[in-house]
């Protein structure tokens, strides 16, 4: 016999119950590399123009375009340096949670039995500050992967091989 009952929402676990951990905080220094690499080469390429440019009027403009710059790089700095601190994820028994944004902020959750496959990312820089990015990639279409981004280097392993060693008990 079919039976759907209703839940009672009150009942429900809250998200705010998660005991969330701070990524490391030496990653912003690799969003602030990012930014300061962008930011230098879209100044580079204004001032390419400027050098190769013989028309009237650009060189009074260049120095404009170099203040609106340097006020986006500052303002959006300042927004990461905010939002920085949102960045969070909780492991549990049954599922894994990230949780990131200033604005909006959004949390996503992936259950254990959905993750199809683990890597672990390390770029030049991350390397050197001994950082990871954990990638857990899920069944389905929907978007929900997850990406981890500044996890120490031994976190994201640890991680990696308790997800791998559930992953491989399900087969």
């Amino acid at each position: 016999m079919f039976t759907n009952h209703q839940i009672q929402i009150q009942s429900l676990p809250k998200v705010d119950d998660i005991n969330f951990t701070n990524v490391e905080k030496s990653y912003f220094s690799i969003i602030l590399f990012n930014l300061i690499i962008t930011y230098g080469l879209i100044a580079s390429v204004f001032t390419v123009f400027k050098v190769f440019s013989n028309r009237e009027g650009f060189q009074e403009l260049y120095w404009w375009l170099i203040v609106v710059l340097v006020f986006l790089f500052l303002i959006q700095v300042i927004v990461y340096k905010v939002g920085f601190s949102k960045r969070k994820y909780a492991m549990r028994e049954k599922d894994i949670s990230y949780s990131e944004g200033l604005i909006t902020t959004s949390t996503t959750t992936l259950p254990f039995n959905r993750i199809q496959h683990i890597e672990i990312q390390r770029s030049f820089l991350s390397r050197k500050l001994n950082l990871s990015t954990l990638k857990i990639y899920s069944a389905g279409e929907s978007g929900g992967d997850l990406s981890i981004k500044g996890l120490p280097k031994e976190t994201a392993e640890n991680m990696n091989a308790f997800l791998t060693n559930i992953i491989n008990e399900r087969l």
